[in-house]
């Protein structure tokens, strides 16, 4: 069982930064692929990017490429999503998520957290 608890949204300005932490818990952490999703009102669950267990690997969605970047540090039982540049239209609620391998899909996860509201205004 992993339980997740998502923080660091706000409301930023366009071309602004934001940085979302996801902390976990359970001892098994560090066993599972993580992943950042993003849901804007009346729109689907998005992928946004996820990361091996090992955090050796990381892929992301072409919308957020060169502007996002995931990280993990397990000994914090912590995954990252460092957001820069950020646009009106990524403002959504964005989730983090646990899965056995990771994926862009979100039936593929096994657990959730509750979601952090982020906020672009132009």
């Amino acid at each position: 069982q992993v339980q997740l608890v998502e923080s660091g949204g706000g409301l930023v300005q366009a071309g602004g930064s934001l940085r979302l932490s996801c902390a976990a818990s359970g001892r098994t952490f560090s066993s599972y692929a993580m992943g950042w999703f993003r849901q804007a009102p009346g729109k689907e669950r998005e992928f946004v990017a996820a990361i091996s267990w090992s955090g050796g690997s990381a892929f992301y969605a072409d919308s957020v490429k060169g502007r996002f970047t995931m990280s993990r540090d397990n000994a914090k039982n912590t995954v990252y999503l460092q957001m820069n540049s950020l646009k009106p239209e990524d403002t959504a609620v964005y989730y983090c998520a646990a899965a056995l391998v990771a994926g862009p899909l979100p039936r593929e996860y096994d657990y959730w957290g509750q979601g952090t509201q982020v906020t672009v205004s132009s």
